[in-house]
């Protein structure tokens, strides 16, 4: 397991969970990132901060703070 913001651009997983932050993990199971879903790592800003993920045809930018509370298990 690993969190999405320590993920490499290109890595794939699946979303397995979240830390504490209710309020946040209401946000992002809305934005479709729930248990079970494949994800992509895109790309990161230049500044490496917000990132890129796609997630099903759709492709969402995160800060990197939210996708520290993204537990994700990896696809080999």
């Amino acid at each position: 397991m690993t969190y999405l913001s320590k993920m490499a651009p290109g890595q794939k997983g699946r979303v397995i969970g979240y830390t504490d932050d209710n309020r946040i993990a209401r946000r992002l199971t809305e934005l479709g990132l729930v248990p079970g879903r494949t994800i992509e790592y895109v790309r990161n800003a230049p500044l490496n901060d917000p990132l890129e993920v796609q997630v099903g045809p759709c492709c969402l930018s995160l800060r990197r703070a939210e996708a520290s509370m993204v537990a994700v298990e990896l696809e080999e």
